[in-house]
């Protein structure tokens, strides 16, 4: 990563994100966000409002998302992943994953590489998803028509992970070439929930 070691992290940060993590990874997710901070003043990476209000919807809910993700070694493709959720987040809490952040925009995918120098466990893809040609144990994504995702089901992985809402997944149910686990809902409310499925073997 860009190198802001130098930065202390702040406490309000490290609560909001809970004390499940090292000081090295609440060092490493606030490097990201001060990173963050700075770009989206150049160029439009997040809408959110800096703050508790962007620690929550992009960092917690991708660490909430990564920590139920049901493998323990894994590689994952985010597709779309923008400014990095949830791929960066999950990379750094689960450094064993081989994470690859899939972006076709060319200035977003600059961000990312910028962003994720100091993770070796990380590479960016700025490709188009449909022009991906290698594939992975997960696909995941967030902010990404999950119906578009699921067109790359089984060609890019077997399984797939989704942060999505309620009504969203209601209408992904009648795919019966997913096998889908029982949801689990964000805690941070918003109707929001965390979905996992895979391609059932022998289909």
């Amino acid at each position: 990563m860009c190198t802001l070691a130098s930065v202390p992290t702040p406490d309000w940060f490290s609560q909001l994100l809970g004390a499940e993590l090292s000081v090295t990874q609440v060092g490493q997710l606030y490097e990201h966000y001060e990173l963050l901070l700075r770009w989206n003043q150049r160029m439009n990476l997040t809408t959110v409002k800096p703050g508790p209000e962007m620690v929550i919807r992009h960092y917690c809910e991708s660490l909430f998302f990564a920590a139920h993700l049901p493998d323990d070694e894994v590689s994952v493709l985010d597709v779309g992943s923008g400014a990095g959720f949830p791929g960066i987040p999950m990379a750094i809490l689960k450094p064993g994953w081989r994470v690859t952040l899939v972006e076709s925009g060319q200035r977003k995918a600059v961000f990312l590489r910028e962003s994720t120098r100091g993770l070796a466990n990380v590479s960016v893809l700025s490709q188009r998803i449909e022009d991906v040609a290698f594939k992975a144990d997960w696909l995941v994504a967030r902010a990404v028509d999950p119906a578009q995702v699921l067109l790359n089901i089984p060609r890019l992985a077997p399984k797939v992970g989704l942060m999505l809402g309620e009504d969203d997944f209601s209408s992904l149910q009648a795919n019966k070439r997913i096998a889908w686990s029982q949801p689990v809902r964000l805690p941070w409310g918003d109707r929001k929930i965390c979905v996992y499925g895979e391609v059932p073997r022998g289909t």
